[in-house]
């Protein structure tokens, strides 16, 4: 049975090519993401760090959507279904002329800290922010290509080289592995200012270029912080001139002193400094709009028959950043902005798989099944529905992130889409099907 019909190439990268696809029962679009790797089994797939954190963030208005997961056994191939988004930031952006309006600036960055603070809070951190990722559809903003991302507590060194160039923090530039979540909002920060200013902030075009280019705008940083990385690194030279800095506030003219001063904290160059997602939702920039998302929530009838993660028309629902969030932060001597592992969800599989790809945390315990949230499933498939894309590929157990506008050839993939509804499956006679189908 073709449930999807495809309707061309979205785009194409090293480990999955992208269709725009209609469900020939509902007539919507939808974005398929086939895997060129070919998978052994059902507990392989569930092991992808995309699907496994997409089900762990799934329902949120900024994390994109998953519809389905196919998978054929014989032939081992796999496809993700996903919501079908206008475009990504950078395609956004890209040829533009005119300033983006200040007021959807600052809207698209409510929506992408929210979606930064539900992702931190419940453990797992990206490590691939960059425009490419970022995917908008009309007002609406959605992370995706969770293909990179960690548990939060996992162990360090992490892999060194994970995040696209333009938009790696320094600690990860500078030390062996040895950097945490607040990568991800060196990558927000970068993100902000490339909307704001139509081009990137630090295009380095290798390492040491990078942190030159970083260095030649915030300054060299205090030999203390220097020699506290250098613990950390065996590969670069720390050897670096003294500079100033010439700042962002001259590349920004035209900016509000409120989103020079948000921008500048989500920048800093020493990552304990840096400004967390729920201290940023908190920040003078977010006021007007974030009491505006406060009163419609307020005004919005049947509150608690609402269907979880639906939130409000200017983001997910479960909090501006104003409100009390300590029963979501770690327990004991944690500093309040640590985002928390103790609240975290059992992680649903399917036959059975291991959450281990994310780290530690991924296993983290709460009550209850996440089985009600789901709407689809993971289903096997017939060879004939998958389009052919070659010969079969050893697959490794988690996918390489894509979209690497400076360091690989994936950033056509993007603006596809990708969002959070991951499904639990049981098997029934042979073949899979939902656990809340009836």
């Amino acid at each position: 049975m073709h449930k999807y019909r495809p309707m061309g190439k979205k785009g194409e990268g090293t480990f999955s090519e992208v269709l725009k696809a209609q469900d020939t029962k509902t007539g919507k679009y939808v974005a398929i993401k086939c895997m060129k790797n070919h998978f052994d089994s059902v507990e392989q797939v569930n092991r992808l760090r995309e699907i496994q954190a997409l089900r762990r963030l799934s329902p949120h208005a900024n994390i994109i959507k998953l519809h389905e997961v196919l998978f054929d056994r014989s032939t081992g191939r796999l496809a993700l279904v996903f919501e079908l988004m206008d475009m990504n930031i950078y395609e956004m952006i890209r040829g533009r002329r005119q300033y983006i309006a200040e007021d959807k600036i600052l809207h698209f960055m409510y929506q992408m800290m929210k979606g930064v603070d539900h992702m931190h809070r419940n453990g797992i951190f990206h490590r691939d922010i960059k425009p490419e990722n970022v995917l908008v559809c009309g007002d609406a903003l959605k992370l995706a290509d969770f293909g990179s991302c960690r548990g939060i507590y996992s162990k360090q060194p992490f892999t060194e080289y994970i995040s696209t160039r333009w938009y790696r923090a320094p600690e990860c530039l500078l030390t062996d592995g040895f950097y945490n979540y607040k990568m991800d909002i060196w990558g927000v920060g970068c993100v902000f200012f490339e909307m704001m200013a139509l081009y990137p902030l630090f295009p380095g075009s290798n390492e040491i270029d990078q942190i030159n280019k970083i260095h030649n705008i915030l300054g060299t940083p205090p030999v203390e912080l220097l020699m506290k990385l250098k613990k950390h690194s065996a590969h670069m030279d720390f050897d670096f001139p003294a500079k100033q800095g010439t700042g962002i506030t001259k590349l920004l003219p035209h900016a509000s002193p409120d989103a020079l001063d948000l921008m500048l904290k989500l920048l800093m160059y020493n990552p304990e400094d840096r400004i967390s997602a729920k201290q940023a939702l908190r920040h003078a920039y977010f006021r007007e709009i974030r009491e505006l998302d406060k009163k419609l929530r307020k005004q919005s009838k049947d509150k608690l028959d609402r269907p979880p993660g639906s939130g409000s028309a200017l983001g997910e629902g479960e909090g501006d950043g104003d409100e009390d969030l300590e029963s979501t932060q770690g327990a004991g001597n944690r500093d309040e902005e640590e985002p928390n592992s103790n609240r975290l969800p059992t992680l649903p599989t399917v036959g059975g798989a291991s959450n281990s790809n994310l780290g530690n945390t991924i296993t983290g315990g709460g009550a209850g099944s996440m089985k009600e949230t789901y709407a689809g499933g993971m289903k096997e498939t017939k060879d004939s529905t998958l389009p052919n894309l070659g010969g079969p590929k050893k697959a490794s157990n988690a996918l390489p992130s894509v979209g690497r506008r400076d360091d690989d050839d994936d950033s056509s993939m993007q603006s596809s889409g990708i969002q959070s509804n991951a499904h639990t499956s049981k098997k029934v006679a042979g073949r899979l099907v939902p656990l809340n189908k009836k």
